[in-house]
């Protein structure tokens, strides 16, 4: 699979939700405390917007970043990520309608994936004052999506596909340092991994050293 398949494989049913999206699915709760489905839209499509920026800007530096180091920044529970959370919510209030958000999502999630299919895979760009290929920013939007996609369980009840939760599972993995116990069914082990659900005594003992680096990224 082509990164940029990956992507579309992930997008598509955000993608689906967007296009069908209703104002009182909009209001509903989702896995990120505080945040309802428009709010969660709203940061999916400003997700779409910094992509779009860093394919459209080719960079001279070189690669200091990859697929799976690009996560380690991102940690639950800092002081960012409650300012990223509020900043979100306040944005995404400006729309009277859900179809707000929604539509943005769905206009820049469909142009990312254009052009995508038209870049050079190996090309370096810039993102988040990091530089990378795009075939690894590819990879860091497919499973931001994966997650966000868990994160609307209550609209999204079905997973995001096995081939998408895979590449969280190799992401994870690597951050990690070994493979979690194989036991672990994907959703879970991302659920877990990116600090949206908390280990079981049994996981813990699983883990054991390793259950004391979670989560791995959120």
């Amino acid at each position: 699979m082509t990164p940029r398949d990956l992507v579309a494989e992930a997008y598509a049913p955000l993608l689906d939700l967007a296009d069908r999206v209703e104002e009182a699915e909009g209001w509903q709760a989702t896995g990120l405390p505080g945040w309802t489905v428009r709010d969660l839209l709203f940061h999916l499509a400003t997700d779409c917007q910094r992509a779009l920026v860093a394919l459209a800007s080719e960079c001279g530096d070189p690669v200091d970043t990859d697929e799976v180091s690009y996560w380690r920044p991102w940690q639950p529970g800092t002081e960012g990520a409650h300012d990223g959370l509020r900043g979100t919510r306040i944005m995404a209030s400006a729309w009277r309608s859900v179809r707000g958000p929604a539509g943005l999502y769905a206009e820049t999630a469909r142009a990312v994936l254009a052009l995508l299919g038209q870049t050079d895979p190996s090309m370096i760009v810039r993102t988040q004052e990091r530089s990378m290929t795009v075939a690894s920013l590819a990879h860091t939007l497919a499973v931001e999506a994966a997650v966000h996609h868990l994160d609307l369980g209550a609209v999204l009840p079905a997973p995001p596909s096995p081939a998408v939760l895979s590449e969280v599972r190799r992401v994870l993995d690597a951050l990690l340092g070994e493979p979690a116990p194989a036991g672990w069914e994907d959703v879970r082990y991302a659920l877990v991994g990116t600090g949206r659900a908390a280990l079981s005594d049994h996981e813990r003992e699983a883990l054991g050293p390793l259950a004391e680096r979670l989560p791995l990224f959120g």
